[in-house]
């Protein structure tokens, strides 16, 4: 599997925990809901940054995946850390 399916398959992970933390917020703490806007800013950069790896017509560095994977990859913990407190 190439490194921008991996990227692109972790996308789709993290929009499904993203619906899925979407509706359990209106139950949950400040502090999940704090952390989960931060989150939210976070997955505006990836998305964006999705569109420029998916777009054939921009030359995308091996780097710049790898990079942008990481920060997808941190994402992924913070949406694990509020699905936790969200079910605690």
């Amino acid at each position: 599997m190439s490194l921008k399916q991996e990227f692109e398959n972790l996308l789709d992970n993290l929009d499904s925990a993203r619906e899925e933390i979407q509706l359990k917020l209106h139950l949950a703490s400040m502090d999940a809901k704090d952390e989960f806007e931060e989150a939210e800013k976070t997955w505006r950069q990836v998305k964006n940054k999705a569109v420029e790896i998916a777009d054939d017509s921009i030359e995308t560095s091996e780097e710049y995946i790898a990079k942008a994977k990481i920060v997808g990859e941190e994402l992924k913990d913070a949406y694990q850390r509020i699905t936790k407190r969200l079910s605690e």
